[in-house]
């Protein structure tokens, strides 16, 4: 079923959040960015995990960039760079890292997105991921080229 990128999505399980991300991977193009938030444990590293294996192959070892601050992923059809934005202290550390380049390149996944100060890709995904009892809560809320976009996801 094609749903719009954009609403509150409930996502049970581990397994929920890794489908999400793997969904979003169909829908997701050059140039375009999805940013994740949410407080450490929600699943932000686990939807990105799952989205960049969508796009490479489902061994692929995916680390989290949290003390490299980017990794880089050449997908089938698309590459992806992986930003965790955590331990930076401007915006500019984001384009001084290849921002910019994974943007012209591919497409970036973006971690703790609000170190960029108001200067984020214009293209986006925003997903507020919350814990919400035993689950979580992903809030989309699209972009530029996402608004109006759909994927497909069975909830």
């Amino acid at each position: 079923m094609i749903v719009e990128a954009a609403g509150d999505f409930r996502l049970d399980d581990e397994a929920a959040t890794s489908f999400l991300g793997a969904a979003l991977a169909g829908a997701l193009k050059a140039g375009e960015a999805i940013c994740l938030t949410g407080p450490l444990g929600a699943g932000k590293s686990t939807l990105a995990r799952a989205l960049i294996r969508a796009l490479t192959t489902p061994a692929e070892d995916v680390p989290s960039p949290t003390f490299t601050l980017v990794q880089f992923y050449e997908g089938a059809g698309l590459k992806v760079a992986h930003f965790d934005l955590y331990r930076l202290t401007s915006a500019d550390e984001a384009y001084e890292i290849g921002l910019d380049e994974a943007l012209e390149d591919g497409a970036a996944l973006i971690e703790w997105p609000e170190r960029l100060e108001g200067h984020l890709p214009p293209d986006r995904l925003d997903i507020e991921i919350t814990i919400d009892g035993d689950g979580r809560r992903a809030r989309l809320t699209p972009s530029g080229a996402w608004e109006g976009r759909g994927f497909e996801f069975r909830s």
